[in-house]
């Protein structure tokens, strides 16, 4: 953490303006070290290196944009002093290539001629001229074993042991010549590991969302969704490809060297972290907004703030990136996934992590899901709050008159750029009180967040962020965080359980206001005892305040 503000560099050196080609963040294709701003993942590289040094065939199956193509073009360079490594990317052949086998073989033996030319992968004349002639063939006349002997005799006479690198596998997953692709590796993997005479690649990566253990061949339209293992030899992957809280910190201290922003780099990157949980799609784009947008409009001493992050993080949200593309599409594409992330946000039903359970390993397969002891947590912050919009958008349609009466009375929410959180919660009671008249009879206990969240939303739309405290959200209980301008607001919805049960939430709220430095908290009551008392009341908690609301 930079303390006096000083140009001085990690490395050394004094910083002079124009000294070196200043850097930037970068979410789009892979991140350069030499001309992004990036995490160093130097440890997960050797993490992977072990795998190889063992001879593990392995897949990398990660969500979309979670790094994997920067982490094999590191890789790549990272192994290239001990072994030979070729990278091909599926993304630059066509579809004609998977038609057949003929087809398939003569397309990866270009992409390995290819890799000679211009990746300098020294493969020897003999072995160029063969896959030239392969290539030369009619299609009907080419079988993918005679592809494999070139390959084993290269392997045999090749001075450095082989690694074999195919990124973006998914749009290939369906193909019946790739299974036989993986068959053919898995053939060989077994015999090379039961005779060291026979020689093949020392370790074969596949990286890709899907997970290959469980492809699903679409051989015959019968047989659409049976899963089939060919590559069943592949090791587990386990290294885990978030960036750290102090990863990212690092980060922001060369950012810090660079720009002067007199930033507290280490809150900065927890708060990061906070919202991500090291998601590096979502790390770049939140540093990538405040530099780019936020450090314009509020100058950089205020834009690398909490403040100015804030501003990112409702920035991210708001916008149709592709990585928000791609859950809605998966999302819609399942609506069983749609309803168990459903129940789990907005119902706060509570679901073991099973790996075996289609949806759970779906979720976790698109990056929305992480296990959290063994329970399922929404992936990050910004996931959460963006599917709880999502949820809150498809009742919104329905004209909810929670929304809409939130929506007419926000301006009356406001002064001073302060949210009156006590007023918000006074007029929701009475909001409630009409639409439900005596609770008991019309309102279930789970739709407490969702009609509060409806009324909440369109108050701070566009100005402040909100997101569920995941450590409190059951069916009984939720703790909504209110980033407004700078201000935290900290409301716990709760089921009346009683006296007992309501000191408790009281104490969490105290001890909640002691973490933030807060004076002041709010608590939501749904209490279907027909002695209640409704409406609102102030509550002493030592020298902090509580403005409980009872419906």
């Amino acid at each position: 953490m930079k303390n006096d503000c000083m140009p001085v560099s990690r490395t050394g050196r004094s910083w002079k303006a124009g000294e070196d080609e200043v850097k930037q963040f970068n979410t789009t294709a892979i991140c350069v070290p030499e001309i992004n701003y990036m995490v160093d993942i130097s440890d997960k590289l050797a993490q992977i290196k072990v795998m190889v040094d063992k001879g593990d065939y392995f897949t990398i199956n990660r969500a979309r944009q979670y790094g994997k193509t920067t982490m094999l073009t590191a890789l790549t360079k990272y192994l290239a002093s001990e072994y030979l490594v070729v990278y091909f990317d599926f993304q630059d052949v066509g579809n004609a290539v998977f038609e057949s086998e003929g087809a398939f073989t003569k397309g990866l033996s270009r992409l390995f001629m290819d890799a000679a030319e211009f990746q300098e992968v020294p493969i020897p004349s003999i072995y160029l001229d063969a896959l030239g002639k392969l290539n030369a063939l009619d299609e009907a006349e080419v079988k993918m074993d005679e592809l494999f002997r070139i390959i084993r005799r290269w392997c045999r006479d090749s001075v450095k042991p082989i690694v074999l690198i195919i990124d973006e596998v998914d749009s290939v997953t369906n193909n019946q010549v790739f299974l036989d692709f993986l068959a053919q590796l898995r053939s060989l993997y077994i015999k090379k590991r039961a005779d060291r005479r026979i020689k093949s690649f020392q370790s074969v990566i596949l990286a890709c969302v899907t997970d290959i253990k469980h492809l699903r061949a679409k051989i015959r339209p019968e047989d659409a969704h049976r899963e089939n293992s060919p590559w069943n030899i592949a090791a587990d992957f386990n290294i885990d490809m978030s960036l750290s809280e102090n990863g990212i910190c690092n980060m922001l201290e060369e950012y810090e060297e660079d720009h002067h922003a007199c930033m507290d780099t280490q809150r900065i990157a927890q708060l990061i972290h906070d919202y991500t949980e090291g998601y590096p799609f979502l790390v770049s784009r939140i540093c990538q907004l405040i530099d780019e947008i936020v450090v314009p409009a509020m100058g950089k001493f205020d834009a690398w703030t909490q403040q100015g992050l804030e501003e990112a993080v409702k920035l991210l949200l708001a916008e149709s990136n592709t990585l928000f593309q791609s859950i809605t599409k998966n999302l819609n594409n399942y609506p069983d996934l749609k309803a168990s992330i459903r129940n789990i946000l907005m119902e706060g039903a509570k679901v073991a992590y099973n790996p075996d359970q289609e949806d759970i390993a779906q979720m976790q397969m698109y990056g929305l899901i992480r296990n959290e002891h063994n329970t399922v947590r929404i992936a990050n912050r910004i996931f959460e709050t963006r599917l709880y919009n999502l949820f809150l958008s498809d009742e919104e349609m329905k004209n909810n008159v929670f929304s809409r009466e939130g929506s007419l009375a926000k301006n009356v929410f406001v002064r001073d750029g302060r949210l009156n959180m006590r007023l918000i919660l006074e007029r929701f009671a009475v909001t409630f009180t009409q639409v439900f008249g005596p609770l008991e009879e019309k309102f279930k206990e789970k739709d407490g967040r969702e009609y509060f969240l409806l009324y909440l939303k369109p108050i701070i739309n566009g100005v402040a962020n909100y997101y569920i405290e995941a450590q409190t959200r059951d069916e009984t209980r939720t703790d909504v965080i209110v980033d407004y301008l700078g201000q935290q607001y900290i409301v716990e919805l709760k089921i009346w359980r009683g006296d007992r049960y309501n000191k408790d939430g009281e104490k969490q709220i105290l001890s909640y206001l002691e973490h933030w430095d807060l004076h002041t908290g709010y608590m939501l009551s749904f209490n279907f005892n027909k002695k209640k008392e409704p409406g609102i009341r102030r509550v002493a908690l030592g020298d902090r305040v509580l403005f409980e609301a009872t419906v």
